[in-house]
This record gives C-alpha cells, sequence and structure tokens, in this order.
C-alpha cells in the first residue's frame, strides 16, 4: 500500500491532535510523541492565602452558568419568584476579564447546564433536585410566557445572557449536573489543551461553581476562585463558607482585577 506513496510525502509530518502542546507529528514511518512545551509565561496574581504565579500558556477560565435562567428577567430563578438579580453581579467583571484573556490567548470556557430534551441521563434524584414537590415547572419544562424549556440545550433558558454572548473562538461544555466534570468532557478538554491551572467565575458560588472547583481540586488541577466573578442566590453565609473553604483546602481566592493586574505585568 506504500508504493503510491510519494517519498516527500512518507517524510512530511503531519500533527495529530488539537492541544497547542499535546498531539503527535506522524508520517508513513514514525509517530513523534516528543511534545515540546512553550515558553512559560508566568504571572503571579494576588490570591489569598497566597499569592500564586501561573503560566498563561497553561491557564483557562471556566465561567459557569451565566445562563437566562438564573440571571435574566423571564428565566426560571424569576418564575419561581427568587431575585435573580445577586446572579447578575458577575457580569461586569467578566464583561472587562472575558476579553483581556481571549488577548491573552488563554481559553475562555463556557460550562453550562443543557440538558437532553428527553432527560435520559438524568436519574430522579437530580430531576426531584428541580421539582421537590413533583409539580411546577422543572427540568425541561416550558417557562410560562416565552415556552422556553428550563435548561435544556438549545433554548433560550439555558443560553448564555447577552450580555457575555461567547465568541466563536471560545469553548463550550454542557453540563448535566451540579459539577462540570460529570459525565461531560470538560477534564479530557482540559487535558488536550495542557491545562494545569483554572480561573473560576459564575453562578451559583455555594453549588455549581464549588462543586466543580473541587471536582477540578480532585483532578490535580490549580484552582483560584475569583470571587468578585461568582455570586449565588442563597443566603451570605453560603458564600462566607464557600470562600473559606476554598482558601483552605481547594485552591486560592482573588479578584478578577487581581488578574487583570497579572495581564498587564510583563514580567
Amino acid at each position: 500500500m506504500t508504493d503510491n506513496i510519494e517519498p516527500a510525502a512518507e517524510t512530511k509530518f503531519h500533527a495529530l491532535g488539537k492541544g497547542p502542546t499535546f498531539h503527535w507529528q506522524v508520517n508513513a514511518t514514525t509517530v513523534d510523541m516528543a511534545m515540546p512545551l512553550s515558553e512559560p509565561r508566568r504571572r503571579t496574581i494576588a490570591c489569598e492565602p497566597q499569592s500564586v504565579i501561573v503560566d498563561l500558556n497553561r491557564t483557562a477560565l471556566v465561567v459557569i452558568d451565566m445562563q437566562n435562567d438564573f440571571c435574566a428577567k423571564g428565566g426560571w430563578v424569576d418564575y419561581l419568584g427568587a431575585d435573580f438579580t445577586p446572579d447578575r453581579a458577575p457580569i461586569a467583571p467578566l464583561q472587562k476579564l472575558v476579553p483581556a484573556l481571549r488577548a491573552a490567548a488563554v481559553p475562555v470556557i463556557w460550562v453550562n447546564w443543557g440538558n437532553r430534551p428527553d432527560l435520559l441521563n438524568m436519574p430522579p434524584n437530580q430531576i426531584h433536585l428541580y421539582k421537590p414537590a413533583g409539580t411546577g415547572v422543572g427540568l425541561g419544562e416550558p417557562l410560562p410566557g416565552s415556552g422556553a424549556h428550563v435548561l435544556e440545550k438549545d433554548s433560550w433558558a439555558a443560553a448564555v445572557v447577552d450580555e457575555l454572548a461567547p465568541e466563536p473562538g471560545d469553548i463550550k461544555v454542557d453540563k448535566y449536573r451540579i459539577s462540570g466534570f460529570w459525565d461531560t468532557p470538560l477534564d479530557s478538554i482540559l487535558k488536550n489543551l495542557g491545562i494545569r491551572t483554572i480561573l473560576f467565575a459564575g453562578v451559583n458560588t455555594d453549588q455549581c461553581v464549588f462543586c466543580t472547583l473541587t471536582d477540578a481540586n480532585f483532578l490535580g488541577y490549580g484552582c483560584i476562585m475569583m470571587e468578585d466573578c461568582c455570586a449565588t442566590t442563597s443566603p451570605d453565609f453560603c458564600t462566607q463558607a464557600t470562600v473559606w473553604n476554598v482558601k483552605k483546602c481547594y485552591g486560592f481566592v482573588c479578584r478578577s482585577t487581581d488578574v487583570l493586574s497579572s495581564l498587564a505585568d510583563a514580567k
């Protein structure tokens, strides 16, 4: 079968894999698995309880659940009669941070509820979480007024709020549990990108953000929660406990301004 291969084609290497530092170079006779690492782009972020030096080449931003159902009028939280406005607090700082990270070639990953219409991968305990009495509008059911299906993939309800609309170069991951790692390709994507440090943002601080962050910690990632880019409709003590536990057990806490300051540092 190699008789028809031109000699030049046999020696030319071709890249297999999407990761900038995690791919193979192959030709007809050789597979080169020696993946050179790029020169680190070191930046120091002022965090608590310690400052953290990151490599921008191995850092990603993960934004969780900044969706209409949680953050917009007419969304699910609004329908339930709760005040959704606290969940909008991350919008303004993210509007400044996300473009700066894109400009620094840091991957921006949007991790959002995007359930199957048939909910076939959703066990009863998860459905109960959002419909505890078995009545009312639960996962996948139409919201009164708009008719958008709650947290269903490709519905208005599950879309990222207009103020933070993802760009074509961003990465989108659908999730089906409070943690963004469970039953999703998030870990594989991060590993293929060569990511070792994750900046966390989104809602709700004490629920989906915290659970995704703790799972990332268990998987070996360095975790930095940007406090002003996270929000929750839960009582204040839930945020206080989350921040305390992140600093104590699971990673580091900073503000988006600390990250922006580090990006401006050319050292």
